[in-house]
């Protein structure tokens, strides 16, 4: 399979996404999820940095290595790196040839920053066509918050992420993970897929703006609208996710989730745990009822559940055929059996062999073409001697497109010291 031919039939073993070449002119968390979805999927990757590199290279934790720190491992499998300064003509230049062989384009600058740098859809269309150009923005253009720099801690509080806290919790909270960041680079990646589809039938490419804002407000309303869909001083909040009980329950040696949604499923949590009584109490023998009357069915549950140790509680409820499973701390997740029987979780080895790091592997299986190969991230311009090969520089070009840095040393290390990309104001999006 060659990236000319890229709607042939996907290799076996190689994902369904093989063939397909991606120019990933993104940084820190948003973007590089959006391409690290592409890589696993079979997606060539091209990683290209400024010569400082993403800032998250020093960002993302202590790192074993320069340049290399753990976050940074974890968000940028299975892509190649190379560095170009798109400040001058010549890094220019070898962008404007890697578009024009290129399928994908994903960016998280901000628009007016990539038309600058001739790197906005207009430009790139007209050297390719086909180009499917994605765009990660904080906002979408044309309301008062465009332009504005946006990172997940903003996008959290902005959109209703944090303020949904309040009910249950008496304030708003952050999650403790980059939700808006993983959430909007997710939207990115299937965009993307939709458009190399669309493409497929029209073979033309296209440009597509993902926002943060809008894509978080969305996902908080659709779950929260609740009786204001239809009423203007309707209560807003689904009741079962506001309630303060809506928690792991506390066992005698630990915690447990339960999930117990369906009427027949509730008869079951309610035989299991010796309350057949409450099976026809009529506040919680329907879902509607039990939506009234929440608070008081989540308190049954809690106060059931410290009678028994964690594993006898999963045991016996199992047999009951009610959802119910551990609930893992960050430690413990890491030795869950599921997760290693299905190599989610798994040892990486270095270039010699040796065992290095935890990795974690694509999670989705594909019958037909299988999982691409699992790579290490790259080292700061680690592929740029072969990636301009590819374009067709001679060797003597090359190496000086190298020295003018172009493009960084083959050696690809690291510099220590450098400028944070992401506290430029041209990145939107964290």
């Amino acid at each position: 399979m060659s990236v000319a031919d890229p709607e042939a039939a996907p290799v076996a073993g190689r994902g369904p996404l093989a063939g397909l070449r991606v120019l990933d002119v993104t940084s820190t968390i948003v973007g590089p999820t959006a391409t690290l979805i592409l890589g696993e999927q079979g997606a060539e990757v091209i990683k290209v940095e400024p010569p400082e590199g993403d800032v998250m290279r020093r960002l993302g934790g202590r790192p074993r290595e320069p340049g290399l720190s753990p976050k940074f491992l974890h968000f940028n499998r299975n892509k190649r790196s190379v560095v170009l300064d798109l400040k001058t003509g010549e890094g220019r230049e070898v962008m404007r040839r890697l578009a024009e062989r290129a399928d994908v384009f994903v960016s998280n600058m901000r628009p007016r920053a990539l038309g600058r740098l001739g790197l906005g859809w207009e430009a790139l269309s007209a050297l390719n066509p086909r180009l499917v150009h994605c765009t990660i923005v904080g906002f979408l253009g044309g309301g008062p918050y465009e332009g504005a720099p946006a990172y997940d801690t903003i996008i959290q509080g902005l959109s209703g992420v944090a303020g949904a806290h309040v009910e249950p919790f008496g304030e708003p909270r952050f999650a403790p993970f980059v939700l808006a960041d993983h959430v909007t680079g997710i939207t990115a990646a299937q965009a993307i897929c939709a458009a190399l589809l669309a493409r497929a039938g029209s073979g033309r490419g296209q440009a597509i703006e993902v926002p943060m804002f809008e894509t978080m407000a969305g996902f908080v309303l659709m779950q929260h609208l609740d009786q204001r869909t239809f009423d203007r001083d309707g209560h807003m909040g689904d009741p079962r996710i506001m309630s303060p009980d809506a928690r792991p329950l506390r066992t005698r040696d630990g915690f447990i989730c339960v999930s117990a949604n369906t009427d027949a499923q509730v008869r079951a949590f309610f035989e299991a745990t010796g309350r057949q009584d409450l099976a026809e109490d009529p506040r919680f023998s329907t879902v509607a009822a039990r939506i009234i009357h929440v608070d008081a069915f989540f308190r049954l549950r809690a106060e059931a559940m410290l009678e028994r140790p964690t594993a006898e509680w999963v045991e016996v409820l199992r047999r009951h055929d009610v959802p119910a499973m551990p609930c893992h701390t960050l430690q413990s997740l890491l030795e869950d059996p599921q997760l290693r029987a299905s190599g989610v979780v798994t040892k990486e080895k270095n270039e010699n062999g040796e065992d290095a790091m935890l990795g974690l592997r694509h999670a989705s299986r594909y019958g037909e073409s299988g999982v691409a190969p699992s790579r290490m991230a790259p080292r700061l311009g680690e592929h740029g001697p072969e990636i301009l090969r590819e374009l067709g520089y001679d060797e003597a070009e090359a190496r000086r497109l190298l020295a003018a840095r172009a493009g960084v040393s083959p050696e690809g290390v690291s510099p220590e010291g450098a400028s944070s990309q992401g506290a430029s104001p041209e990145v939107p999006a964290s």
